[in-house]
């Protein structure tokens, strides 16, 4: 005949008592009433991680839900990650004119459509699920950049063609097209650098990215502004973008090794502790 099983709760054995030798309490046996049981039942369906590794995992602060789905669904931040990174390295490299490339990356248009747009946006949705406010806030608009991205580049949108004469000779680089394409690159600017700002309560790694995307979009714009006539700027920005690129792949590492509790624990460093929440501050 086997032993009796054990009860489920981890701190107390079948006669209550502790597993560090005192008495323990028995959510199965004791007495106990209805708002005490429902409080413990809470506390054991809980998942406890420190604020450092919920950062690293969802590069957010840590926030509180009204619920456990944390531990119930798996985390979407590598999806929204690997969604980025294989839109923005290909195209960093196009940049930057490696082994001959060039066109903005009209050639890896699917990829933007596909890795950026659609995995950075069920991200962002996921991330909403979460409660996640500041990624599904990132992964949502960078993943309607890409979707924007990819529809100024295809024909059937119109965008640039729109601009263009009625002499078929004409060249398709037109230059109201790039000035008016040139804002959007401004104001991406402008809306990464308000995230640069953000981020100082996430890590080093997650800043160092909005640092350089501010930059990265300011070349694109100049590009852009003086209708092509600086090419350097273009080199800038994949150089930029390509720095960015290389952060990025190790923070969608240091993600991978975390989820499946890899004995490898590498730095992001965090910022959390050192810029204080509001909240955190008023209880000080």
């Amino acid at each position: 005949m086997s032993a009796p099983m054990a009860d489920v709760e981890k701190d107390h054995h079948r006669d209550g008592t502790a597993l560090n030798g005192t008495r323990g309490y028995d959510l199965h046996h004791d007495v106990h009433d209805e708002d005490t049981a429902l409080r413990r039942l809470r506390t054991a369906g809980s998942l406890s991680i420190s604020p450092e590794l919920f950062e690293k995992i969802y590069l957010s602060p840590k926030n509180q839900v009204s619920n456990n789905i944390r531990s119930t669904f798996g985390n979407p931040t590598p999806l929204a990650l690997s969604g980025f990174l294989l839109s923005l390295t290909p195209l960093s490299n196009i940049l930057m004119g490696w082994q001959g490339s060039g066109g903005l990356g009209a050639a890896t248009i699917g990829t933007y459509f596909f890795f950026g747009g659609l995995l950075m946006i069920l991200g962002s949705l996921l991330e909403f699920v979460l409660g996640n406010t500041f990624p599904f806030v990132v992964f949502g608009s960078f993943g309607a950049f890409w979707l924007t991205f990819g529809a100024t580049l295809t024909p059937y949108y119109n965008a640039s063609i729109a601009y263009l004469p009625d002499d078929p000779a004409a060249s398709a680089a037109d230059p109201v097209f790039q000035s008016s394409f040139a804002f959007f690159q401004v104001y991406m600017g402008v809306l990464c650098f308000i995230y640069l700002i953000i981020s100082v309560r996430t890590n080093i790694v997650f800043f160092l990215i909005f640092l350089l995307l501010v930059p990265a979009f300011g070349c694109l714009a100049g590009f852009f502004f003086t209708h092509g006539t600086l090419p350097v700027l273009l080199v800038a920005a994949g150089a930029l973008t390509f720095v960015i690129c290389l952060l990025g792949w190790y923070l969608f590492f240091v993600q991978l090794l975390a989820a499946v509790d890899f004995p490898l624990n590498l730095p992001v460093g965090d910022l959390s502790r050192l810029v204080k929440g509001a909240s955190e501050r008023k209880t000080q």
